[in-house]
């Protein structure tokens, strides 16, 4: 048989059906098996972690068949329990499959030490951006007399006098001592001469 009458005759198109026909269900049988294996159509809503403790969250997760990954801890932030999630990805409210894994990251349980700089005999006008710009707060300011007026004389921490090189806990209270811009009076009469010598005359 030539090839123009076997591409014409009824056995041709036979077999060109049952191909056809297999290539279709091959087809149908992968899309039903991909669907299966990646969810398809099936998205779970990611829940706040915020604040929550690592086997809570963890306990949240599994419910939703999703998993989590703790990367590591945060700079402590005091609006948030000690060791609770303060991070996550995706955020809360995305749309993700069955499985997937949720980074997440921790409060550290108390702030990061400081290492305080020389405020001596800094003006409270260079000391106070200092002080915010290393996280410590400003406490309460004395003052006793010294010829610099607003010079720092003393840092103190917790009523304890402190020093350059000393570590504080960020976002503590630091009270200094200051110059009021006067020389005392009991200095000056010191200065004075309460004998005099006969010589002198």
């Amino acid at each position: 048989m030539s090839l123009q009458k076997f591409l014409t005759s009824k056995v041709f198109f036979k077999q060109l059906a049952i191909a056809l026909g297999i290539i279709i269900v091959l087809v149908f049988v992968m899309m039903k098996w991909l669907s299966f294996t990646t969810n398809h159509g099936e998205e779970i809503t990611v829940p706040d972690l915020s604040k929550l403790s690592v086997a809570a969250a963890e306990e949240k997760l599994d419910d939703m068949d999703l998993e989590y990954v703790l990367l590591d801890t945060t700079e402590y932030q005091k609006d948030y329990p000690k060791f609770s999630v303060v991070k996550q990805d995706p955020i809360a409210g995305s749309k993700v499959k069955s499985g997937r894994k949720i980074y997440i990251k921790i409060n550290s349980d108390a702030y990061r030490d400081i290492i305080m700089p020389d405020l001596i005999e800094q003006s409270l006008r260079q000391v106070e951006p200092t002080l915010k710009a290393l996280g410590l707060e400003m406490g309460e300011k004395t003052y006793k007399p010294y010829l610099g007026k607003d010079m720092v004389l003393e840092m103190r921490y917790k009523g304890k006098k402190i020093k350059a090189g000393d570590k504080i806990p960020k976002a503590s209270k630091i009270d200094l001592v200051l110059g009021d811009g006067k020389v005392g009076f009991e200095e000056e009469v010191d200065s004075i001469p309460t004998t005099i010598d006969d010589e002198e005359f």
